[in-house]
């Protein structure tokens, strides 16, 4: 029998409801190896009571090898007298093996008394906390074996099911899970406006590339503007990246670069002088000569640098094709730039000029090996950018998770998501070699598709979906 509209099913009852007012409900968290802690105290005696003497979904007790592993997180629900209300356990789906950013949520419990507080709403309470706490962890994949009455619940809270009821200790499961929308709302906050601003100004077959080759000529130029705030709070940094990023995309249109232009502005000289210590530097550092630019002062921080190289065969974006291996060659050693962890992975400053200088030329000219397709990675991140080569190429995308290579201690969302120092996106036929860059390391991580969009495929064989279409809405090269 269906419930009345707006009422609870008795699985939702013993979940604390969908209430949304918390009233003086407050979360706490620990690690659930600590089984001296005392939200972990409790929350333990909390499942056994549930799963145990309750439900008797297990016999004797309900501890399993996620209590161990160090990584995985308790949230215990108290109300305002701290009285334990339930608890839920989070981390990652594989105790003991590396944290690929894939997580679990399991053993949600929610206490006698807490069911019965009118108005609290314990589960679908720390079903959100966990979701937000995941988040924040970087978790780019969330599960939960969920029992099949209180599906219900985890659907109202936007939980997806992806695997029909399964039983678990006699009482049927469903594998759900909870939608993450790290990479694409990164996606759409850096790139989704371009459709609509650039249309119609690239030159055929080099729509949305990193350069652009300059008709009846050798030469391709690329230009990027660095974000005022950058420019204002670490300017040294800026003038270096103004190169960094320019000479990446000349190097993913396999073009030996010749020249730079600079456009600077800043509130005085001295802000402005700043800002042309670190340009300089980064230019002497990759052997590129300044040709000349622009400079102001008494106006608002700004910075913009143009880039000249020289080839007589562009490597396009769009050269992809189905059934195309994608690889990536990155630089890995390295750190986090001061001041933006997780967004920008700093390893050309220190790197010396010779590897510098081998990395822009892994396809270049001189290159024994050209692939078919390439595109550095952006501000879109990784995903992103593979988005960006398949739509350029007509395609979708798969990503394979635990193949891609990554600095050590970074996490798979950051890694994803960030500015890396140096990351090059290339597609070519299975086989092909890879791009020799110097000291950056490369490997096969996934393949072009039919379709659009960019997938992440994971050590299961499932897969998520981390793009669901078109990242620029410029189409097919």
């Amino acid at each position: 029998m269906l419930a009345p509209r707006g009422a609870l099913t008795a699985a939702e009852e013993i979940l604390g409801g969908l209430v949304h007012t918390r009233r003086d409900v407050t979360i706490s968290e620990a690690p659930a190896a600590d089984a001296t802690h005392p939200d972990v105290v409790a929350h333990r005696a909390l499942r056994r009571a549930v799963f145990v003497d309750e439900q008797r979904v297990f016999a004797h007790d309900d501890l399993d090898d996620v209590d161990t592993d160090p990584r995985a997180l308790v949230l215990v629900a108290r109300d305002a007298d701290g009285t334990v209300l339930g608890g839920v356990r989070l981390g990652p789906a594989r105790p003991g093996e590396p944290d690929l950013g894939w997580w679990t949520g399991s053993r949600l419990a929610v206490a006698v008394d807490g069911r019965r507080r009118a108005g609290i709403g314990v589960g679908a309470t720390l079903i959100r906390a966990a979701v937000a706490r995941a988040e924040t962890a970087g978790v780019l994949r969330f599960d939960a074996d969920v029992q099949a009455p209180n599906a219900r619940l985890f659907t109202r809270l936007g939980w997806e099911t992806v695997r029909p009821a399964h039983t678990v200790g006699g009482v049927a499961h469903v594998r759900m899970r909870h939608p993450m929308d790290r990479v694409q709302r990164l996606v759409d906050a850096t790139k989704a406006p371009l459709a609509d601003l650039v249309a119609g100004l690239a030159p055929p077959g080099f729509v949305g590339d990193d350069g652009a080759p300059v008709p009846g000529t050798d030469v391709v130029a690329a230009c990027d503007a660095i974000l005022p705030a950058m420019v204002e709070r670490d300017p040294e940094w800026a003038g270096w990246c103004s190169v960094l990023v320019n000479l990446n995309d000349l190097a993913a249109m396999g073009a030996r670069p010749v020249g730079l232009l600079d456009a600077v502005g800043g509130t005085d000289a001295a802000a402005v002088g700043r800002v042309l210590h670190g340009l300089r530097a980064a230019a002497a550092a990759y052997g590129v000569p300044v040709l000349g630019g622009h400079t102001t002062v008494d106006v608002p921080a700004s910075l913009a640098v143009t880039a000249l190289g020289i080839t007589s065969r562009p490597v396009p974006a769009g050269g992809g094709r189905v059934g195309h291996a994608v690889r990536l060659t990155a630089d890995l050693d390295g750190g986090w730039r001061p001041g933006y962890t997780g967004r920008q992975f700093d390893t050309t400053s220190r790197r010396r000029p010779e590897e510098l200088r081998a990395m822009v030329g892994a396809i270049g000219p001189d290159a024994a090996y050209r692939p078919a397709a390439a595109k550095d990675v952006s501000m879109a991140g990784l995903v992103g950018t593979l988005g960006m080569l398949a739509e350029a190429s007509g395609t979708g995308a798969v990503l394979d998770v635990a193949a891609v290579p990554r600095p050590a201690g970074v996490g798979v969302a950051d890694w994803f998501t960030c500015f890396p120092g140096f990351a090059l996106l290339t597609t070519d036929e299975p086989g092909a070699p890879l791009p020799a860059a110097g000291p950056a390391v490369g490997t096969e991580c996934g393949e072009l598709v039919e379709g659009t969009g960019v997938v992440l495929r994971w050590p299961d064989g499932e897969t998520t979906t981390a793009v669901t279409g078109t990242v620029t809405g410029l189409g097919r090269a």
